[in-house]
């Protein structure tokens, strides 16, 4: 059986911007430092928390070779998706040659053969792919069933559902699933799922990697922390600018 690239909490990692909302590759890799070396296992760069559907390809690999050269003792796995699969293939070639250690592809938005998209990205990557099923955020659905034919390496499903979940992880054989979803590190861990790739971690990573050996103050902390942020628009970056002293401009709202 295959080994995952990696298990635990992973962060799905903020990008930051200066006052003028340019790109601050510096300080986003310093966040990611800071964040593995509080025991993060792994930094998702160019995700939907990156708010990558503002970022310039030029940005994205940028962002990838700061965080690499920041966080050599880590796998960095880069966001790469496309509206169709030229522009993903571009992405991740970019995202690559960058450092990156796997790539993150959500499904085009506007549908079409996900076998055809995949095999032209795999074929492209030469680093493992996972998919990204975050329907409505970051591209259309990928269907649990059509998992065993798309020549992953894994899968991070960030739809919070619990029941989803337990079918990925029921397919077996070597597919490395991961939740996006903050709520479900617990139950996900206990449930045999390789890790998770969540954004809470930017603001609470030791309780992460707690909540994901099974402490269930630590659990509800992370709920708390998200439940917070979620209230308004910008708190994420807001409250990491209260507990770090970074940056709360963002490009999307």
């Amino acid at each position: 059986m295959t080994e995952p690239l990696w298990t635990g909490p992973a962060v799905a990692l903020v990008n930051l911007f200066d006052a003028g909302a340019a790109v601050d590759a510096k300080a986003t890799a310093g966040h990611a430092a800071r964040l593995v070396e509080a025991g993060i296992r792994a930094v998702l760069v160019n995700g939907s928390t990156g708010e990558a559907a503002t970022l310039t390809d030029a940005e994205r690999v940028e962002l990838v070779a700061a965080v690499r050269h920041a966080c050599p003792g880590v796998p960095v796995i880069a966001g790469a998706s496309g509206e169709w699969w030229q522009q993903a293939v571009t992405r991740v070639a970019g995202a690559v040659d960058a450092g990156a250690d796997a790539v993150l592809v959500a499904p085009p938005r506007l549908g079409g053969a996900l076998t055809g998209f995949y095999e032209r990205v795999t074929a492209a990557a030469g680093v493992p792919v996972l998919a990204y099923h975050y329907p409505g955020v970051a591209g259309g659905p990928v269907p649990v069933e059509a998992l065993g034919e798309l020549g992953l390496a894994g899968i991070k499903d960030s739809s919070g559902d619990p029941a989803r979940l337990g079918h990925e992880l029921g397919l077996g054989g070597d597919l490395a699933v991961y939740t996006g979803a903050s709520a479900l590190l617990g139950y996900a861990s206990w449930l045999g799922a390789a890790g998770a790739v969540v954004a809470a971690a930017n603001l609470a990573p030791r309780e992460c990697l707690a909540a994901w050996a099974g402490d269930a103050a630590a659990q509800h902390v992370v709920l708390r922390a998200e439940r917070e942020y979620k209230a308004r628009p910008g708190g994420l970056k807001e409250a990491m600018g209260r507990l770090y002293g970074t940056s709360p401009v963002r490009r999307l709202g």
